[in-house]
């Protein structure tokens, strides 16, 4: 169900699955082109978390989405502050949708998390080799690529892919999503990730 939530800025839409009795997990995406890759995936997981008797939220964040703040205008502070906004009880953040979880959730789960040092060298190397102003093609403020240097993720059950020398409480089969050339789609890991994000909630419900 498409529908809409204010924060401080203004208002958002967003994307809502299961019913109003479940509980709530907020999603959030990547920033930047990453969203565009994933967002189809989490849009499936949502939807098997839903069979699985957990509602969810997808809000679109300030400067991303069909959101109108427009991306050069955008800053880490007021989408963690739109995030923080959105009701729910858990948060499920993707890569470096990590660093925008905010609020006052019972509990956190993170697929990859990603620093915001990570996502400024990667933006850095994207400018560098396309020899634009530009960031993989989105016009990003001083204000915002200062947030990122300092930006960090919050203590979460943190999952990853099986490649990922990273520490997890859980590793998963799987190419990373974010890493393809164009938008698609992982049924299967959807399926799986929804399993743990539901048994992680109902450990948390008690």
């Amino acid at each position: 169900m498409i529908g809409h939530y204010d924060w401080a800025g203004g208002r958002e839409a967003m994307l809502r699955f299961g019913t109003a009795t479940d509980p709530v997990v907020v999603a959030a995406l990547p920033l930047f082109e990453e969203a565009n890759r994933t967002r189809t995936f989490v849009v499936t997981l949502l939807r098997a978390l839903a069979e699985r008797g957990i509602a969810s939220a997808l809000p679109d964040l300030p400067g991303q989405g069909e959101s109108l703040v427009p991306t050069e205008a955008a800053t880490i502070a007021d989408m963690r502050a739109a995030f923080a906004a959105v009701p729910g009880d858990y948060t499920l953040a993707i890569r470096s949708g990590a660093l925008l979880d905010a609020g006052d959730r019972k509990s956190r789960w993170h697929l990859a998390p990603q620093q915001g040092a990570e996502l400024l060298r990667e933006l850095n190397r994207l400018r560098q080799t396309s020899g634009s102003e530009d960031f993989g093609g989105n016009r990003l403020s001083d204000i915002l690529l200062a947030e990122l240097e300092a930006a960090a993720t919050s203590h979460a059950r943190t999952v990853r892919h099986e490649t990922d020398v990273k520490a997890a409480d859980l590793k998963v089969p799987g190419a990373p999503l974010w890493r393809r050339a164009e938008p698609d789609n992982d049924t299967a890991l959807a399926e799986l990730l929804a399993d743990d994000i539901a048994a992680w909630v109902r450990a948390c419900e008690g």
